[in-house]
């Protein structure tokens, strides 16, 4: 069963989609946010019905700005909003006659592998967690990897364009992916996904706020692995992926205490974890293994 389900996060209304197992009740839960730019009939959608099947009542949702949530400015990431989406989530599930309100894990793919982390650590109703070809955003590994001044001139860039916003400038925008050319995530890889008919959604917009780019690179998602335990958690990742490191995935399963765990993948590249055989399935598997031991 699948019901189209708002909810209340900060004022801010989200849409999302809960689905509960054919079964008699109450199941576990699994509260799902996902990839950069991505709403909830792709990536999230595609895992939150697996799970379904695997026998999890399940909730993929449009976090603020995005998609058929609310929120301004559109298409513009807002962490602490995120955050806040996630926390009202696992409220809206608690409340459910159809789920056990105590049994409710956590999943992230892509960048919102991260935020599952940060927000697992945070919300002790969270009671396991799941990171899947996720992006462990944190300034260290940022800075690290443009080298400082690098860092420091995309900060004064970024600040540019905020303060031309807080002087009465209107909200400035980028395209979200393109196969040539400037756009928050270029090249071959993203556009095989959002740009062609593989990704497609009708609430999808192929544009992000160029302010969302300052807050991927000031973003510390990664500190949740340090403040994850006791809560269990897992990590799935390529073996190879060149928009969300290995050595990131890495770095979180190594700052976190046990209980824990981590899988690789044979995939080769990023987007092979949002909708491609074998690798979604083994993604599943790996995690109604790990959350039938925990959860």
């Amino acid at each position: 069963m699948s019901e189209k389900v708002t909810f209340t996060a900060g004022g801010v209304t989200l849409a999302g989609d809960l689905r509960v197992p054919a079964a008699p009740g109450p199941h576990p839960a699994v509260v799902l946010t996902g990839p950069f730019t991505g709403v909830r009939d792709q990536v999230t959608g595609r895992y939150a019905a697996r799970l379904t099947e695997a026998g999890y009542a399940t909730l993929a949702f449009d976090h603020r700005n995005w998609g058929e949530s609310g929120g301004e400015p559109r298409c513009h990431e807002d962490p602490q909003g995120k955050l806040e989406d996630l926390r009202a989530a696992v409220s809206l599930l608690r409340s459910r006659p159809e789920v056990d309100g105590d049994r409710i894990g956590a999943v992230g793919i892509c960048l919102g592998g991260g935020y599952a982390l940060r927000f697992a650590a945070f919300d002790p109703r969270v009671r396991a967690f799941a990171g899947i070809a996720g992006a462990y955003n944190n300034p260290y590994g940022m800075r690290a990897g443009m080298s400082p001044d690098g860092y420091r001139r995309a900060l004064a860039s970024f600040t540019e364009v905020l303060e031309r916003q807080d002087t009465g400038g209107g909200t400035e925008y980028l395209p979200a992916v393109a196969e040539e050319g400037e756009a928050a995530m270029p090249g071959d890889e993203p556009w095989a996904y959002y740009g062609t008919g593989r990704g497609a959604s009708e609430h999808w917009r192929n544009t992000v706020t160029r302010a969302s780019i300052r807050e991927l690179i000031t973003m510390d998602n990664m500190t949740g692995a340090d403040f994850l335990s006791p809560t269990p958690g897992l990590i799935v990742h390529g073996v190879v992926d060149r928009f969300c490191s290995p050595e990131g995935a890495e770095e979180a399963y190594r700052r976190m205490d046990e209980p824990r765990r981590v899988v690789w993948l044979d995939s080769k590249v990023h987007i092979d974890l949002y909708d491609n055989e074998p690798h979604v399935t083994r993604a599943v598997e790996a995690v109604v293994a790990f959350f039938g031991e925990h959860l």
